[in-house]
């Protein structure tokens, strides 16, 4: 299942790496993209260093630049002075993730500045659904296919209508595994590039919501740092009761942030000293990962063709975090009861097990209920991850949690969605038992998962 892919790379490479640009042209000449030591498993081991579970490769951004040798277009690595021709970036990646047993995504830019028939909407459909049969059907099992609205004139002045419905038919029939992300049906942006999260993320949403993506006016049409930054709030809350009483139709879209671990998408050398802190990208992916969001962090590879050095190092930091932090579960040793269980299929014990396809759940109707956690001696806490049953639907719509003391009940956290995973965070607190309180949910709640841990001391 896509949400339990949680976190994974966004690999931007091609001709701007080579250009120092972060959109090209299209008019640069395909020699100038030669990556002389280019080492796709080097980027696959610094992935798997950060907990990584997969990769994303800008197959063609929006310059045009192909890094598999198509037989479309002539502005591609075949026309490189990379390997004579004769080399094909895709193939390798898409082989050294199955070798190192990650999942293997594309992304490809509708807009294309190079293509002459760009513009031109029926003979553009035409050549993209040509490169899309190109790359589903010749490089193995692809986990996503990842689009973007940018949209600007062709060469002709015109403005190109992208067919997105044959677009989704052909990865349906070529890859039906795959989820279709951003301007697709399956996932959705969470509505900007710096990596800021709701405080509520919500998997139901207004119907609507696919279509926001694909409308011209609110894509992308420049290069331009404020669009990759900007935060807004007026859509802060996108699926809560109140939100969608009125909505109309709903569907399952779950949110992806993706956000870069360098100012640029791209690598640039004099952004070697500029990368993220190690403290501000564990936000983020508490903030996502642990807000019911899947997170795509970039990392641009070098002319070379390596991950920076730096970048390399701050992948295997994060890594080292995540285990450091959520490790060890120390709810594993405890016992734990509820108010109620539906049946013995659903006794609370399941929250325990690590199968997620086991879960607790009060009977039909019973909206408000608790669990509670109690350990074979006083230890530290400061973290709490749950995890709906997201089979059975996102449910919970309000909860709190406490911690007991010397006999007396103490409040940690309290939130309101959960959805896939929640992870609440609170300054570290002593105790000998927890309680999960869920105040509100839709028909009953679920949880699959219940973990408790402690960071380690600084």
């Amino acid at each position: 299942m896509w949400q339990r892919m949680e976190f994974y790379a966004f690999v931007h490479f091609g001709m701007n790496t080579f250009t120092n640009r972060e959109w090209g042209t299209g008019t640069e000449d395909p020699n100038l993209f030669n990556p002389t030591q280019f080492d796709a498993g080097q980027w696959v081991r610094a992935c798997k260093s950060a907990k990584m579970t997969g990769l994303i490769l800008t197959c063609k951004h929006h310059d045009g630049f192909c890094l598999w040798p198509s037989q479309l277009t002539s502005h591609s690595v075949r026309s490189s002075a990379w390997k004579d021709g004769k080399g094909d970036i895709v193939r390798q990646v898409a082989d050294a993730c199955r070798a190192g047993n990650l999942k293997f995504g594309v992304y490809l830019s509708p807009w294309d500045r190079h293509e002459a028939c760009y513009g031109d909407s029926p003979a553009y459909n035409r050549f993209f659904l040509g490169q899309l049969e190109e790359l589903l059907s010749g490089y193995g099992p692809v986990f996503t296919v990842w689009f973007d609205g940018a949209c600007g004139e062709g060469k002709n002045g015109k403005r190109q209508q992208y067919d997105w419905d044959a677009y989704y038919a052909t990865i349906r029939r070529l890859q039906p595994e795959a989820v279709i992300s951003v301007c697709g049906p399956d996932t959705r942006w969470c509505g900007n590039e710096a990596g800021h999260c709701r405080k509520n993320e919500w998997s139901v949403v207004p119907a609507q919501l696919r279509d926001i993506e694909k409308i011209a006016d609110k894509s992308q049409k420049l290069d331009d740092g404020e669009f990759s930054r900007r935060i807004t709030s007026s859509d802060e809350d996108l699926g809560s009761r109140e939100a969608i009483r009125d909505a109309g139709p709903l569907v399952w879209y779950p949110a992806e942030v993706n956000t870069s671990i360098r100012p640029g998408w791209f690598y640039h050398a004099e952004q070697d000293q500029e990368l993220r802190s190690l403290e501000e990208l564990l936000e983020i992916y508490y903030q996502a990962v642990g807000g019911n969001a899947n997170l795509l962090l970039g990392i641009p590879p070098d002319t070379r063709g390596l991950f920076h050095e730096n970048d390399a190092a701050r992948l295997a930091e994060i890594g080292a975090a995540l285990q450091a932090a959520l490790g060890h579960d120390l709810a594993a040793s405890a016992t734990v009861t509820a108010t109620e269980s539906l049946d013995d299929a659903h006794r609370p014990e399941q929250v325990l097990s690590g199968d997620q396809s086991l879960f607790w759940r009060p009977g039909d109707g019973v909206e408000r209920a608790a669990l509670t956690l109690r350990f074979p001696e006083e230890l530290w806490l400061d973290k709490v991850m749950l995890m709906e049953h997201i089979e059975s639907g996102q449910r919970i719509e309000a909860f709190a949690l406490a911690s007991e003391h010397q006999g007396s009940w103490r409040p940690l956290f309290s939130g309101n969605s959960v959805g896939y995973k929640r992870i609440c965070r609170f300054e570290p607190v002593q105790t000998r038992a927890l309680r999960v309180e869920i105040g509100a949910s839709r028909g009953y709640p679920t949880l699959a998962f219940l973990g408790a841990y402690r960071s380690p001391a600084d």
